[in-house]
């Protein structure tokens, strides 16, 4: 993971000690150095960047008014030597509000903020990655190819499962524990020791019930709480 990041600040000192805290942390690397509004608007209309360490007191713009003029923002971590801004900055959706001087270790803790952030993006994308990969699920003699997001349940069938797609149904020996692993966590959730459904499918719950259109399939006691959070 690499977030690139903008220093927009009209002060060299204040520039150079973020400068120097960036380049102790691997994970981000500084693109560019602007010192005023103005010229930040440039460079980020020609250059990906992903996170700004912004001065609110510049002449001009100051931080909050840059802010309104961009459309879609990359991640911001404000900068600055007034506290009196701090409420009112979070309305701009900023990561974290730093006053100077600024310590290394509250520097620390706002950058992981974003670490974070980008972590649970990248978790997310790989799970969502997994809907497009098929599982594989023999019937018979026959080895079928299934799009995890066209499967409406499974259904535990003595020593075998039932696959009900939006197809058809497929019959297969395999266990719950076997499906469990195959399909993305992201959307199929086991509701029963009997069954596992897909999130996205379920229609609505009344009670112990679960409806995917008009079938209804009973919730355990011990999976409702998984499957309602």
């Amino acid at each position: 993971m690499e977030i690139r990041c903008l220093i927009v600040d009209d002060e060299v000192l204040a520039q150079d000690v973020i400068e120097k805290y960036i380049e102790s942390i691997p994970t981000l690397k500084l693109i560019g150095k602007c010192d005023h509004a103005m010229e930040a608007i440039s460079f980020l209309h020609n250059n990906p960047i992903d996170l700004i360490f912004l001065d609110l007191n510049m002449p001009e713009l100051n931080g909050l008014e840059m802010l309104r003029t961009l459309h879609n923002p990359p991640n911001v971590i404000l900068t600055t030597a007034y506290s009196e801004y701090a409420l009112e900055s979070y309305e701009y959706g900023v990561v974290d509000y730093l006053l100077k001087p600024i310590k290394f270790e509250r520097f620390i803790k706002a950058v992981n903020k974003v670490v974070d952030m980008y972590s649970i993006k990248a978790e997310s994308e790989h799970k969502d990655s997994n809907l497009s990969k098929p599982i594989f699920i023999k019937e018979d003699h026959t080895t079928h190819a299934i799009l995890p997001e066209n499967i409406l349940y499974v259904e535990a069938y003595g020593n075998y499962l039932k696959i009900y797609t939006i197809e058809k149904t497929y019959v297969t020996r395999q266990t719950m524990q076997y499906m469990v692993g195959q399909l993305p966590d992201s959307i199929f959730c086991r509701i029963h020791k009997s069954y596992i459904v897909n999130k996205l499918k379920i229609t609505k719950v009344i009670g112990n019930m679960v409806f995917i259109k008009d079938i209804e399939l009973p919730i355990g006691s011990t999976y409702k709480t998984v499957l309602l959070h």
